[in-house]
């Protein structure tokens, strides 16, 4: 296995497991058939791809590219000609679960690429996920992960907002999740994401929101949201306001805490109040 990234900590911690280090995505490409990245936007995808240095100017006929970034689906077809014209090919794979799901390897992964490559995408990605699924050609993949973190967005500010007027109103924070999540708004952010302090360990809340994901990486995912409902026309009111509020959170120093810091935010517009 041969590994590169920015950070040299997370290169040093695969290297000490028997990984080789590579000085940039183009070393990586010249010694693997096999290539799986993950990086935060679309700029940093195409950079990674098509820089001097990037991948697709050593990448080999017929390796297999998975990208598990979360970027414009436009951008994953782009790169996926650019990949063809090598003889390679490129599939969007995103990934979604949690931090947790991470460390289980028990993640979903939504694929979109050629059908026939699908069993060998699976045999990859099964090690570390336990759902992937085909959801057609490429880019499906993305529009899956846009839809799945839209909904997720909206539903932690929900969480928050319940979480919030509950404790205000004199509950038990441990016992309003309990009812919550036996009841009818039950959902992932209030059953394995919590986002109030103590409610669940290991979990971002009750570590001061620090590690799980970025605010600003939550404000990018709901902006491709409401990229692609302008550009099929889609109505979105809810999208559109769960992209304002971590706006909102980005500009007040939140945006490399965890999205679920949107109920820290609410707790202290209640102090200023």
């Amino acid at each position: 296995m041969t590994v590169f990234d920015i950070v040299k900590s997370s290169v040093d911690s695969v290297v000490a497991e028997g990984a080789q280090a590579a000085s940039c995505p183009a070393e990586v490409a010249s010694n693997s058939d096999r290539i799986i990245t993950m990086l935060p936007s679309s700029p940093h995808v195409k950079n990674c791809f098509t820089a001097d240095d990037g991948i697709l100017s050593t990448v080999q006929p017929g390796t297999l590219i998975l990208d598990s970034s979360t970027i414009d689906p436009m951008m994953s077809k782009s790169v996926s000609e650019l990949a063809q014209a090598k003889g390679a090919v490129y599939m969007d794979a995103p990934v979604s679960g949690g931090i947790m799901a991470a460390k289980g390897a028990t993640l979903t992964f939504m694929v979109g690429g050629p059908e026939d490559k699908f069993p060998e995408a699976k045999e990859i990605l099964s090690l570390m996920g336990k759902n992937v699924v085909h959801c057609g050609d490429v880019s499906t993949g993305q529009a899956a992960k846009i839809c799945n973190n839209m909904l997720l967005g909206i539903t932690m500010i929900g969480v928050s907002e319940a979480m919030n007027l509950g404790k205000r109103l004199g509950l038990d924070p441990k016992q309003l999740a309990h009812i919550l999540n036996t009841s009818s708004g039950r959902c992932w952010s209030s059953d394995t994401y919590n986002p109030c302090p103590g409610v669940l360990e290991n979990v971002p809340s009750s570590n001061n929101y620090q590690g799980g994901f970025q605010t600003a990486l939550m404000t990018k995912d709901l902006g491709l949201a409401q990229d692609a409902a302008t550009a099929t026309q889609s109505p979105n009111p809810l999208g559109s306001a769960a992209h304002q509020m971590y706006r909102v959170l980005c500009n007040h120093g939140y945006d490399k805490l965890d999205f679920s810091s949107v109920y820290k935010f609410l707790q202290e517009q209640e102090k200023k109040n």
